[in-house]
């Protein structure tokens, strides 16, 4: 067979190669030196194979690739946390801001902060209060942020039980276990527990709130929360305006800036109320009493607060001073503060009073409308109210002119009182303006209300006290809380702080 059959045999018998069927070998010799063509033909299986192999070295190649970039991706996001965390945990570069956020919680995971705790019962003149914080603790600089927060209150206060020292002991133990119940049990031993008696006991008789503070120091004793001889006593009516200065100022994100936008707070308790700020203007230096002044560090700066404690001018306390001028000699309170279908009886500091309103009843007339007749309605005398008032608060009471032109936050019977009638909202507080305080005043004492047998009285006692006593105008505004972002306004809060820093 020829070189030309041997070719038309072989394109023939073999179909033309393709790319994907078959390899096509250059031209070999053979023992007798002449040339032939070899065709590989690849099976279905093999080519299979060679196929699988070619896609499985590309595959892993893809993988390699992905985990590579995988890695790269954790890499970068850990060194970017890092970063974020560090920052968030140096001063000055650290978030600003009273409340944990998500980075404060990686902290903690981290080991950069840590949680603690405090517990603060806040025995006043009207009732028992328990505070259980949780705060984060940074490792650094010792800064704290507030995570978490227990409030419960129970009645009466301590100083009701001025005659029985040991039920007033008991009375706390509902607080207790509360707190017990809020803070893990691993942490009782390690975390501060503080009471501090506020008003209700500094005016009653030495030996009985001393003999109160006894029964409460050995309940406290045997809680498993750390106390020490500090941790039962009297707060100084200073350091009770200091501390809810602090909270307040803390939770509004103001500590730390400019003096000028901290806010002036203003509480009024039972039996004391308290006026705290940062004074700005020089006059205000110049013209308040040395006593009033006191120097604190807080935050890296030393500020320089203008607060002061009035004992007796709380609400309860200017209660008592203003219906006892009114009282008979048979022992009967009828005041003008009071409407005349009044009688009720009220306690307080350990007496009870019967109060009425004034024998010579004063009406108002009613003009009939639609169809309806005219009447003369009870009402209480506002205007002899407001003197009374007045005659109550005249002179006690420094009145720096720099209060017109700050910030003003009110809470406690400020809040209690305006939310009673309805000036501001009573879950989320509101601004409101003197005026409106007065003017409400004299509606709610042209109202007969036995549920509310002295909120005439009330509300214009505080009327004057922001007008007379702290010399306000009508148009100036006042914030009214009971809580900022969720978190109660108490001087608990600012006692907490220092007792972390710096020990009961």
């Amino acid at each position: 067979m020829n070189e030309s059959d041997c070719n038309g045999l072989r394109m023939r018998g073999v179909q033309k190669p393709s790319l994907v069927n078959s390899i096509q070998k250059p031209p070999l010799t053979d023992n007798t030196g002449e040339a032939f063509f070899v065709d590989i033909e690849m099976s279905g299986s093999d080519m299979s194979a060679t196929t699988k192999s070619v896609r499985s070295s590309g595959a892993v190649h893809r993988s390699f690739r992905l985990a590579r970039l995988f890695f790269y991706a954790v890499l970068f996001s850990l060194t970017t946390l890092i970063i974020l965390v560090t920052l968030n945990n140096t001063w000055p570069l650290k978030s600003i801001g009273h409340s944990t956020n998500s980075l404060d919680r990686v902290s903690v995971a981290l080991g950069v902060q840590e949680r603690v705790y405090a517990v603060i019962i806040d025995a006043g003149s009207t009732g028992s209060r328990v505070l259980a914080f949780t705060f984060f603790k940074s490792l650094a600089d010792k800064s704290l942020k507030l995570d978490d927060e227990l409030w419960h209150e129970v009645k009466p206060g301590l100083s009701s039980y001025a005659d029985s020292p040991e039920e007033g002991a008991k009375s706390l133990i509902p607080l207790l276990e509360l707190a017990k119940g809020q803070i893990p049990q691993e942490h009782w031993s390690s975390t501060p527990l503080v009471l501090k008696a506020t008003a209700g006991l500094r005016l009653l008789p030495e030996d009985k709130a001393e003999a109160l503070l006894q029964e409460v120091r050995k309940l406290l004793g045997g809680s498993g929360f750390h106390t020490t001889d500090n941790s039962v006593g009297i707060m100084d009516g200073r350091d009770e305006g200091i501390f809810s200065w602090f909270t307040v100022n803390y939770l509004m994100d103001r500590v730390g800036g400019d003096a000028k936008e901290t806010m002036v707070a203003l509480d009024l308790g039972g039996g004391s109320t308290q006026i705290t700020f940062v004074p700005v203007e020089s006059e205000t230096l110049r013209s308040t009493p040395e006593d009033y002044l006191t120097s604190i560090s807080l935050l890296h700066k030393e500020l320089k607060l203008y607060t002061h404690s009035y004992l007796g001018l709380g609400l309860m306390a200017a209660r008592q001073a203003v219906l006892l001028k009114h009282r008979g000699e048979d022992g009967i309170i009828r005041s003008p503060c009071i409407n005349p279908i009044i009688d009720h009886q009220w306690s307080y500091g350990g007496n009870t009073y019967t109060v009425r309103g004034p024998e010579q009843a004063k009406y108002q007339e009613i003009r009939g409308q639609a169809g309806r007749l005219s009447e003369n309605r009870p009402v209480a005398d506002h205007a002899t109210c407001l003197k009374t008032c007045v005659e109550v608060i005249k002179d006690q009471v420094h009145a720096p002119a720099e209060l017109r032109t700050r910030d003003v936050i009110a809470f406690s019977y400020f809040f209690d009182r305006a939310t009673e009638r309805g000036l501001i909202d009573p879950f989320n507080g509101g601004t409101i303006s003197v005026q409106e305080f007065l003017q409400a005043a004299v509606q709610t004492c042209n109202i007969p209300n036995a549920e509310q047998p002295m909120a005439c009285l009330d509300l214009t006692y505080i009327g004057a006290f922001l007008t007379t006593g702290y010399g306000l105008k009508g148009d100036n505004s006042i914030k009214l809380y009971k809580k900022i972002d969720g978190y109660e306004i108490s001087w608990g809060l600012g006692l907490a702080f220092h007792i972390i820093n710096n020990g009961i």
